[in-house]
């Protein structure tokens, strides 16, 4: 028989379910994900660190746990909440259960949740924090999730970035890319490594002299988790790398560090976008992509014509939010989504190309 387990939020609600993964409790910001597949890489994506996932989709684990479709080195979400939990996978390749995945990464989770009222209930109410526990009673998880710290203000590319600088790639690969990690997924430095980039990865708080010493032909900027307003530091190395004229490319968190270093400010979404498939509009070719997509911060509307070089490129089709900007008057564009997927669509792949491109044309 399962354990039973508890699902709080910060206003109040709770929830009662089974536990998963390992027994005890854990605090975060409750988001969803609407990805069909995916969950493994959605657990290790560094963007998603201090943070509750929901999957909405209704039978999770079915088809196990693989290293491979690990986009980092270990799980970095703060805990997990799905309807039908599966005990038992199907996939030949897989190697293990996702419970014992979850148990061996130290993740706490709770499943048979009706996830459909409790997204619903999250679009309406917006993103809160939650405590999910298979240890404590109702009474005591209350006195608890007041010590959960809130999302705004939180500072935690520093916790998640590599703490030593790594390479990936052929040495003599026909360019040289520097990433600031700030949270970076394994798929983005595989599609910079096979479209022919030899990529230098240094941590969050490396500063732009450092990295101009390599002499790189371009500089990529990371997705990462945390408020991106905070981040004096990346704010400061992104203007430095922008006005040195070399091209760089920025996603997710990367593209708000890229707003805030022209002046712009960011802001907290109600409830964020979380899943594969959000339709986003090139507004420079005119087409629709579906894009992969983590992010709960975005760049405001209200005062892109703070400055006459921003360009808006991209648009979310849902709500208008900003998917994409360019600098005129510099070698630098970024976009809000994955690009890179994994999991998801790979309608948006040609941005990897274009920023060879960029490297290509100033390299002549």
């Amino acid at each position: 028989m399962h354990k039973k387990a508890y699902l709080l939020l910060e206003d109040g609600l709770l929830v009662e379910g089974t536990a998963i993964g390992k027994i005890g409790t854990t605090g975060g910001e409750i988001c969803f994900n609407t990805g069909m597949t995916g969950y493994q890489e959605i657990y290790t994506d560094p963007s998603y660190y201090g943070q509750i996932i929901v999957n909405t989709t209704a039978h999770i684990g079915n088809y196990g746990a693989l290293d491979d479709e690990q986009e980092s080195g270990n799980t970095k979400i703060a805990g997990v909440v799905v309807n039908d939990f599966a005990e038992q996978f199907s996939r030949k390749e897989a190697k293990e259960s996702l419970q014992n995945y979850l148990e061996r990464n130290g993740v706490v989770g709770i499943a048979e949740v009706d996830t459909r009222m409790l997204v619903r209930y999250i679009r309406n109410k917006g993103a809160m924090n939650a405590l999910i526990s298979s240890e404590l009673t109702p009474d005591q998880m209350r006195d608890e999730i007041k010590k959960v710290p809130s999302m705004d203000g939180l500072e935690l590319s520093s916790i998640v970035s590599t703490k030593e600088p790594y390479f990936i790639g052929e040495p003599n690969a026909k360019f040289k890319v520097a990433a600031l990690d700030l949270g970076i997924k394994n798929n983005i430095l595989r599609n910079l490594a096979k479209r022919g980039c030899y990529i230098k990865v240094f941590p969050a708080k490396t500063s732009q002299a450092e990295m101009a010493a390599w002499n790189p032909d371009g500089y990529f900027i990371s997705n990462g988790p945390g408020d991106p307003s905070v981040m004096d530091y990346a704010i400061k190395t992104v203007k430095q790398v922008v006005d040195s004229d070399t091209p760089v490319f920025g996603i997710c968190l990367g593209h708000q560090l890229l707003a805030l270093s022209c002046g712009l400010s960011t802001y907290k979404m109600h409830h964020g976008h979380r899943g594969l498939n959000h339709p986003v509009k090139n507004l420079i070719t005119g087409k629709g992509e579906m894009t992969s997509q983590n992010h709960g911060f975005a760049v405001s509307e209200k005062e892109i014509e703070k400055n006459p070089n921003v360009e808006v490129t991209h648009l979310h089709l849902n709500d208008n939010t900003i998917m994409g900007i360019r600098l005129k008057n510099k070698n630098a564009f970024s976009v809000q989504y994955h690009p890179e997927a994994s999991p998801g669509p790979h309608d948006s792949n040609y941005l990897f190309d274009n920023f060879l491109e960029m490297m290509a044309a100033v390299k002549k």
